[in-house]
Order: structure tokens, then sequence, then C-alpha cells
């Protein structure tokens, strides 16, 4: 019987898009796992998806927007907030499965060879079903405050690529560490907590001061928010050279990410 010898390479490797195509079937099966995962044996099910960020909004709106009166450039204190949660939550949720997603899957990695990558990236997918139906419920807000649709709309689906794309490169990070580090995963709650806070939801870009615009978008999440709130709700942009900058520290994040994974990919059934 003929053996086939898998090594990992020396050298670090471009992103071979060929071989995730290769395993697109092995994706559809992870994607549709963690969807059945997630929900096994819950009362509301995906109905999860929409009462966290509903819930959170009307916190938010209570003590941030009627007692603390942040302003929200001259948008309804609900619908901003809602629109930021929205995205926020995809981010969150899909960064806290992916980072657990390479360990959770050991008995599988020690046994057959698959492009490890495909886990954290079907943690990250999944997660837009739960996107979908809050989605659902911003259009059921925006008829409901006569906000009208704008051409920028087009772009949307641009603003949800690059929050996938961001999501899954600081997936690619936390969760290669997380199979050597296994106190990742108490660091990710604090983590989450301090970039939800770094991160302009239930306030606008503009509160900060200009002098130190530039620095708080090197939060990648910034340019995320600040876009997919131009698209859905047609916001004005606070400064270009926001978008611009999250852009390139997304796309730095991504590249470098990659080669992170991949280098330590080699040892992974070795450690897990």
């Amino acid at each position: 019987m003929e053996k086939t010898i898998i090594k990992p390479k020396k050298r670090l490797e471009a992103i071979d898009l060929k071989e995730i195509y290769e395993y697109r079937e092995l994706l559809f099966f992870l994607i549709w796992k963690d969807i059945k995962v997630k929900y096994k044996q819950t009362i509301f099910g995906i109905g999860w998806a929409i009462l966290q960020p509903l819930f959170m909004m009307t916190i938010f709106t209570i003590f941030f927007g009627k007692f603390a009166k942040i302003p929200s450039d001259n948008i309804p204190y609900p619908i901003f907030s809602y629109t930021g949660l929205i995205v926020w939550s995809y981010f969150a949720n899909s960064l806290i499965f992916a980072t657990n997603s390479v360990v959770e899957h050991q008995k599988i990695i020690t046994k057959i060879y698959f492009p490890k990558i495909l886990l954290p990236l079907s943690s990250v997918l999944s997660h837009l079903v739960d996107f979908f139906f809050s989605f659902i419920v911003l259009v059921i807000f925006l008829i409901f405050y006569k906000i009208p649709i704008t051409k920028n709309l087009i772009y949307f689906p641009i603003f949800l690529f690059i929050a996938v794309i961001t999501s899954f490169s600081v997936s690619l990070y936390l969760s290669a560490l997380n199979v050597y580090y296994r106190d990742i995963r108490y660091v990710m709650n604090f983590l989450i907590q301090v970039w939800f806070f770094l991160s302009p939801i239930v306030y606008p870009v503009s509160v900060i001061p200009e002098k130190f615009r530039l620095i708080y978008s090197l939060n990648p999440m910034v340019g995320v928010i600040e876009g997919t709130r131009w698209s859905l709700i047609g916001k004005e942009i606070s400064s270009l050279n926001i978008m611009w900058l999250s852009l390139i520290i997304i796309f730095i994040f991504f590249i470098v990410g990659f080669y992170f994974f991949k280098n330590m990919e080699r040892t992974f059934a070795d450690v897990v």
C-alpha cells in the first residue's frame, strides 16, 4: 500500500486559496455543525441573536441616551446604538467561538490532515446567521423611525466583508495562541470588554478630541462601525483618514495573522 507523508513546509507559504477551495465541503460541514451546536437544546434558539443586541440597545438608550445625554450625531439613539451593536455582537461572538475552535477539534487534528485555518474561518462565517436576523430587526427600526435609505447602501456588503475579515484576522492569533496557552480563554472576556468601550458603539467618534482620532482609529473596529453606519443610515464619516487607517490596520492584521497561524499550525497536533 502506497503511503503519503505530509510534512510541514519549512518556508513561509503564500495564502493558498486553492487548498481552502478543495476543502470547501469540509468548511460547509464545520459551519453547519457550529450553527447546530450553538443552538442545540436552547429555549429561544436563534432568537438569542436578536434578544442580546435588542436588550443592550434598550439599556444603552436609557442610561447613555436619556440620562447621560451622550450625542448620537443627529441620529435617533436607539438606531445609532443598535447599528453599532449588531456589528460588535457579530465580531465579539464570532471571535470567542473562533478562539476555541482549534482546541475543541483536537481529536480531528491529531488523526487527519486538513487546513486547520478552516476551523476559525468556519466559526467566523457561521455567526453571519446571527447577524442576518439582527439585521432584520434593524430594518424594522429604520422603517419605524422613517430613516430613508441612501445610495450608500450599495457599499454595505463591503463593510460586512471587512467585519468578517477583521474577526477572522484577530481569531488567527488567538486561536493559535490558545493551543499553547489555555489561559487565553480567560483573557478573552477582559479583552472583549475593553475593546467594546474603545469602539464607537455607545458614543460617536466626534466626542474623541481631534488630535487623538488617528491614534483612536488604530482600533480596526472604528472603521468597520463607522463604515456600517455610513452605508446603512447615512451617518457622515468623521474623517476619511480614520477609515483608511483602520482598513490598513485590518489588512496588516490579516497578512501577519495568516503567517502567524500557519507557522504555529505545524505543531498543533503535538501540543493540542
